[in-house]
């Protein structure tokens, strides 16, 4: 599958109304004190809870956290390193790991699987700057404690893969994305055997480019029939690629722009250019006849269109055109997060993008001599946060029968997922000019899925986060109103206002309660409740704080 011009080795992340359900909270002033203390807590809760998963076949992978490298706490109980992709003794094809148990006093009998995009990009940088217990965002002097990461809720494990990705090992092979699917099922099988989690409930998640990877990987496990190994409950992904890119990134281009002109400020000749090109290739009759609540079925389905490459001088990329005219306006303009200005910030995941900032003396921390020995890869990896070789070798993307370059909302193999996990959350972060909200959803309402084709209706239920308190300045998190959603026939659809591509990244908050609602533990986005590893009643009107579950320490009333 290819994408705009310059865009697709920058996929890694990887690789938008509400009016009800407003809560008044004044929230007490800061006690720097009690903040401190709450970081001793987690620390010592950390430290009490090692050594889960620790036995003769997994000591080898286990890692140090109280002296990992650049960090200055104590991250926890983990493990990492690499597995082959299959039970051969002379494979040498092997996927990179980070397994970190969950924080739980109870070890719950489920694991999360977090995938980053590209294709080509590293699940470590989902893990510095999104969802993972520590997080170093671009721009900021040092890693912080992340009061939101996933391991609070959940068994995390980030992989790398395919071959070819991170610090993994091998000659890329695979074709296709089935290929792709059975080589995860491989090393799959080999950690499940390592750590002796049989039986337990799996999720897939991720974002970008995994669109693809989840469910396909997903669709594996299915076929497997083997839940001993395999026993998949559900999946999420957001921002996530699931159609060819004419259907999903160059027919909603135009009105997104329109809708964020404010924003913007893309002057008036060059918009009615735009509004005139995008008539002569026709994605205003395609947008207007097929982004409809409930499906327009009369119209038949949504035909496969050109791919914008084969037209002349790219003449119906429309992506480029406004990217282009973008950066005029403002020179940081960021496609994954339209609200950035300049300057540039430097990330610690090193360079990806033209145009991203690399400070004399700046230096990528997975491509550091102590953190690759941590982590136990192999000495002298080049680690870079997207491949800069093809990890799908020579394929032409096709396989076992069908095309898989149409996206898995086109073929079949999203349907299957939905239908057999009745557990499937996608999300959009309103903010993502790459892959936007509307693109995600008019292919989706191209879809059959139980019996019937998209959603009945937009997803326009208020999404509410739950008020909380805050312990860690350096990783916050928004409450209340924070996006819309809706759920059809196992299905769930919901946008986050504030967020760009990496949604959990951007509002972690709302990521959070995804979580919370895939597991089973929160019934869905209109829920009230607090998040289920807070304690107490965080009211906003108390003066009382007690440490709590989540590391931070709970307001009582």
């Amino acid at each position: 599958m290819k994408l705009s011009t310059g865009i697709l080795g920058a996929l890694f992340c990887a690789s938008t109304v509400v009016g009800a359900l407003r809560r008044d909270i004044r929230r007490p002033k800061p006690i720097f004190e009690k903040r401190a203390a709450g970081h001793e807590f987690q620390s010592r809760e950390l430290r009490k809870r090692a050594d889960k998963f620790l036995t003769d076949k997994t000591k080898e992978f286990s890692v140090d956290g109280a002296n990992f490298p650049k960090i200055p706490f104590d991250i926890g109980e983990s493990y990492a390193g690499l597995l082959p992709i299959s039970e051969d003794e002379d494979e040498t094809r092997k996927l990179f790991f980070w397994f970190f148990p969950s924080t739980l006093s109870e070890t719950p009998k489920d694991i999360v699987i977090w995938l980053n995009g590209g294709p080509g990009c590293s699940s470590l940088s989902g893990l510095l700057t999104e969802n993972g217990p520590f997080t170093w965002e671009a721009g900021t002097l040092a890693p912080v404690q992340n009061p939101y990461s996933w391991t609070n809720l959940t068994n995390m494990i980030w992989v790398e893969q395919p071959v070819g990705v991170g610090y993994s090992q091998g000659v890329p092979n695979i074709t296709n994305e089935v290929e792709l699917g059975l080589e995860f099922r491989g090393f799959w099988k080999n950690f499940i055997d390592t750590f002796d989690l049989q039986q337990y409930d799996m999720y897939i998640t991720g974002e970008s480019y995994a669109g693809f990877y989840v469910p396909y990987i997903a669709d594996s496990f299915i076929q497997a029939d083997d839940t001993d190994y395999f026993n998949l409950k559900g999946i999420s992904i957001n921002d996530p690629i699931i159609a060819d890119d004419t259907t999903q990134q160059q027919v909603n281009l135009l009105p997104y722009v329109e809708y964020w002109q404010n924003v913007l400020y893309l002057n008036d000749t060059f918009m009615d250019q735009m509004r005139e090109r995008n008539a002569q290739c026709n994605y205003t009759y395609v947008y207007d006849t097929w982004f409809q609540f409930p499906p327009n079925l009369e119209a038949g389905p949504l035909p496969l269109l050109p791919d914008i490459y084969d037209s002349p001088d790219y003449e119906c990329d429309m992506f480029d055109n406004f990217y282009a005219a973008a950066l005029e306006v403002n020179p940081c303009f960021n496609i994954y997060h339209i609200f950035d200005t300049c300057p540039h910030t430097y990330s610690q995941l090193g360079i990806v993008n033209t145009g991203d900032y690399s400070p004399p003396g700046a230096e990528v921390f997975f491509n550091r001599s102590d953190v690759t020995a941590a982590l136990h890869a192999v000495p002298g990896t080049n680690w870079l946060q997207c491949s800069d070789i093809n990890v799908f070798g020579n394929g032409n993307d096709t396989g076992d029968g069908h095309d898989t370059s149409i996206g898995p909302a086109a073929n079949g193999v999203l349907q299957r997922v939905i239908e057999h996990t009745n557990n499937t959350i996608i999300g959009s972060g309103d903010l993502d000019l790459l892959l936007a909200t509307n693109g995600t959803l008019l292919a989706l309402q191209n879809m059959t899925w139980n019996g019937q084709q998209g959603f009945q209706s937009y997803p326009s239920t208020p999404l509410y986060a739950p008020y909380h308190p805050e312990y860690n300045g350096g990783a916050l998190a928004g409450a209340g109103l924070q996006g819309s959603w809706g759920s059809e026939r196992g299905l769930t659809f919901y946008t986050a206002q504030l967020a760009g591509h990496e949604l959990p990244g951007y509002t972690p908050g709302v990521a959070y309660r995804m979580l919370e609602i895939l597991l089973g533990r929160v019934k869905d986005f209109s829920s009230t409740e607090h998040f289920t590893t807070q304690e107490g009643n965080f009211t906003g009107n108390g003066t009382i704080w007690r440490r709590g579950v989540m590391g931070a320490e709970t307001l009582l009333s």
